[in-house]
């Protein structure tokens, strides 16, 4: 290996790195890995100069690939999954769901520090969506188990977060190998 392809390979690394950031914050960094290395394996199949490139291969992309599906439907379900964990009824599932979404995107000012913010949204909206949930529920509940269902939706969001950044970190890891042996 040329020492440019180290170059390069080590700039991919960083970018990747990067990448891991937007994760917490709720944007694609896990996709913007994969199509990072996905273009980078495009280019190197395109013989139009010598200049050094770094090398993936399809598998590896494919398996990084399965990886993010994974963990995206991990992240999806992953309040819904914590709320019924609690108790909650269907409504305070897909209360959780909705609100795990919207409170990531709206609720992220409350707590101004990047990526904090971010998921102390999510965690808030995922809470407050199993709580209306569970309180528009035809058969009223007693609060305690409202609130069993709505921190059990706060805590599944929680666990969803970090399972996807684990993802994120293996994906990385992968890539990252690819990047500097093949």
């Amino acid at each position: 290996m040329e020492w440019q392809t180290y170059v390069m390979a080590t700039l991919f690394s960083l970018v990747a790195l990067a990448c891991l950031g937007l994760i917490p914050i709720g944007l694609p960094g896990l996709w913007a890995m994969i199509g990072l290395a996905a273009l980078a394996q495009l280019l190197d199949a395109i013989p139009l100069t010598n200049a050094p490139s770094i090398h993936f291969g399809w598998t590896l992309l494919g398996v990084c690939t399965a990886i993010g599906v994974g963990a995206e439907i991990v992240e999806a379900v992953a309040g819904a999954a914590g709320a019924k964990y609690g108790g909650a009824t269907r409504r305070g599932m897909v209360g959780a769901f909705a609100g795990g979404v919207i409170g990531a995107i709206f609720f992220t000012g409350l707590l101004p520090i990047p990526i904090v913010g971010t998921i102390f949204g999510g965690l808030a909206g995922s809470f407050a969506g199993a709580w209306i949930g569970e309180a528009s529920a035809e058969h009223q509940r007693h609060p305690n188990e409202k609130f069993r269902a709505a921190l059990g939706a706060a805590a599944g969001k929680l666990a969803g977060t970090f399972g996807k950044l684990a993802a994120g970190v293996v994906i990385w890891s992968l890539l990252v190998y690819g990047a500097f042996t093949h």
